[in-house]
C-alpha cells in the first residue's frame, strides 16, 4: 500500500523544474525514491528539493536529488508543492503529523507551499484526531514541566516521549523534547493548533489544519483513492 501510494503521488503531481518539499516517514519515503528513479530515467529534470528530516536528506543523497533549504536563493522561501505522510487523517483532510519527530520542519515546509499532498494507507483514516494516535508537541527542555501542566489543563493526557535504544527522552533534530498528548473527548483540531502554540515554551504541535491537502489513500485490496 505504501509503495503504491507514494509512487502514485509522484507520478500525478511532480513535474520538471519544481521547487519541491519532500516529507518524512514510511510512505513519503517511497515518493522520494520514485522521484529519484524518474530523475535517473530522464523523466524529471530541474527538481529543487527541500527535505524535512535527516531521513529525507539521506534518501535524496542516495538518489542524487538536489537539496536546498527554504532560505536558499534558488528556493526564495516558497515551494510549488510538498508531498508528505501523515499519522492520522480525518474526514476534513485535517492531519496529525510528527510521529517520526520531524513535525517542526514538516510544518514550516508545508505551510510555505502553494500546493500540498498527503500520502497514507487506509489505516491512517480516523473520525477523530488525537484519540488513538498521540499528537506530538515539540517543547524546549526548560519548559517541560510548565508545558505539561498547561496541556493537562486543556484536558490532554501527556507523555514524555522516551527514546528507543538510548536512555532518556527523544531529542529532536532542533534539540527539543517531544510531548505526546491524547484526548479522551472530541476536540476541534483547527482551534487547538493555534491554542497549543500559545503555551510558553511550545515550539510547534502536530495538528495540520491550515492547509487542506489532496490525500492519496492506498487500500489493502490494491486500490488507490484520491480525496480532494
Amino acid at each position: 500500500m505504501k509503495e503504491m501510494t507514494g509512487k502514485a503521488a509522484a507520478e500525478a503531481l511532480v513535474t520538471s523544474g519544481m521547487k519541491l518539499g519532500l516529507g518524512t516517514g514510511s510512505t513519503a519515503i517511497h515518493t522520494v525514491r520514485h522521484i529519484g528513479f524518474l530523475q535517473r530515467e530522464g523523466k524529471l529534470k530541474g527538481i529543487r528539493a527541500v527535505p524535512t528530516s535527516f531521513q529525507t536528506v539521506i534518501e535524496c543523497e542516495k538518489w542524487g536529488i538536489p537539496l536546498y533549504t527554504l532560505n536558499s536563493r534558488e528556493i526564495g522561501g516558497t515551494l510549488d508543492l510538498t508531498i508528505d505522510g501523515a499519522d492520522e487523517v480525518d474526514g476534513r483532510n485535517y492531519c496529525v503529523k510528527g510521529g517520526g519527530g520531524a513535525l517542526l520542519l514538516e510544518k514550516i515546509v508545508a505551510y510555505a507551499s502553494v500546493a500540498y499532498a498527503i500520502v497514507a494507507d487506509e489505516t491512517k483514516l480516523v473520525e477523530q484526531l488525537g484519540h488513538s494516535f498521540p499528537v506530538p508537541i515539540e517543547v524546549v527542555p526548560e519548559a517541560r514541566l510548565p508545558a505539561i501542566q498547561a496541556l493537562e489543563r486543556l484536558g490532554a493526557v501527556v507523555t514524555l516521549r522516551e527514546a528507543v535504544r538510548k536512555a532518556g527522552p527523544v531529542i529532536t533534530e532542533h534539540g527539543n523534547l517531544l510531548l505526546d498528548i491524547r484526548f479522551s473527548s472530541p476536540v476541534d483540531p483547527a482551534v487547538l493548533e493555534g491554542e497549543l502554540n500559545r503555551i510558553p515554551g511550545v515550539v510547534e504541535n502536530g495538528f495540520f489544519t491550515r492547509l487542506r491537502p489532496r490525500v492519496f489513500i492506498g487500500h489493502a485490496d490494491g486500490t488507490l483513492k484520491i480525496r480532494e
